[in-house]
C-alpha cells in the first residue's frame, strides 16, 4: 500500500487535469490522512471550476464582439489624486485568453495585481500605456487630459484595434468603433486587464516620485489626499508635481 507521503506528493505534482483523476483512485481510501489529501484537493478544483463562471460571466462583451479580430479594453487610473500624471492603457487579449482572478483593479490587493500584472504582460497580443502629466491636467482638465493619456495608449498598440471597450467614457477624436460600458473595469475582461496595468505603472511611478520627493509619502498614498498628504503639503508646499489646480483648497 502506498504511504500518505507519497500520495502526498503525488498530488503536489499533478497537473490540474491529472488531479481529477487522482481524486476518482483514491476517494475510495479510508485513512484518514488520505482523505484530508483528497478533500484539500477537491475544494481546490471546486474553487477554480466557480472562478471560471466567474470568468465568463466578464467575457459578455468580448463574446458579443467576437467577429471583430481585436477586441481592445481602454481604462485609466489617477484622475483623483493631487499630484502626478493620469495613466492610461489600453490592451489586446488574445480571444482565448485565460487569466484567473481577474478583476476590476480596485478589488485586487497590491500582491494580486503586481501577479495579474505580469500575467497580462505576457499573455497580451499588445499593451499601450499613456500618460498625461500634472502640467496638462492643470492647463486643460483633468477630463480633457485623460482622454488625451487614451488616445496616447490606443497609438502605442503594435496592432490597430477593430474595436475599443471603454470604462464609461466615448473618447473624442478616435475613428475606431467605441462601446461605453457601464462599470467596464469589472464587466470586461479587456478592461479589468487595462485597469490592472494602468494601476500597477502609476503606482510605481509614485513609489519613485517619493524617493525624488519625500515627505509627501507619495509611496503609501500615491498622490491622493490622504490626512497625511494634506499636512506635508500645507508644511512644505507643492511638490513639483503638484495638480496647481487641485490644491487650491489647501495652501
Amino acid at each position: 500500500m502506498e504511504k500518505i507521503s507519497e500520495i502526498k506528493e503525488k498530488f503536489a505534482l499533478a497537473s490540474e487535469a491529472e488531479l481529477v483523476d487522482m481524486i476518482s483512485k483514491y476517494q475510495a481510501d479510508e485513512r484518514a490522512g488520505v482523505i484530508r489529501i483528497v478533500e484539500s484537493y477537491q475544494k481546490q478544483l471546486d474553487k477554480l471550476a466557480k472562478e471560471r463562471i466567474r470568468l465568463e460571466s466578464m467575457k459578455e462583451f468580448e463574446h458579443k464582439y467576437s467577429d471583430y479580430t481585436y477586441i481592445c479594453g481602454i481604462d485609466e487610473v489617477g484622475r483623483g489624486p493631487l499630484a502626478g500624471p493620469v495613466i492610461a492603457c489600453a490592451v489586446i487579449l488574445p480571444k482565448d485568453c485565460e487569466i484567473l482572478y481577474i478583476n476590476d483593479s480596485k478589488q485586487l490587493s497590491e500582491k494580486k495585481r503586481e501577479e495579474l500584472y505580469d500575467e497580462i504582460m505576457e499573455k497580451a497580443i499588445s499593451v499601450g500605456i499613456g500618460s498625461a502629466s500634472h502640467e496638462t491636467i492643470d492647463n486643460i482638465n483633468i477630463l480633457q487630459a485623460t482622454y488625451e493619456a487614451m488616445r496616447q495608449a490606443i497609438s502605442k498598440l503594435s496592432v490597430v484595434p477593430d474595436v475599443l471597450l471603454n470604462d464609461a467614457v466615448h473618447i473624442p477624436e478616435v475613428t475606431t468603433k467605441q462601446v461605453s460600458i457601464i462599470k467596464g473595469d469589472a464587466r470586461s475582461v479587456s478592461i479589468a486587464a487595462a485597469s490592472i496595468v494602468a494601476k500597477v505603472t502609476r503606482d510605481r511611478l509614485m513609489v519613485q516620485y517619493d524617493e525624488i520627493f519625500p515627505g509627501y509619502d507619495f509611496a503609501s498614498n500615491k498622490g491622493y489626499g490622504s490626512a497625511k498628504h494634506i499636512a506635508a503639503l500645507k508644511e512644505l508646499g507643492p511638490s513639483p508635481i503638484h495638480r496647481r489646480s487641485f490644491i487650491k483648497n489647501f495652501l
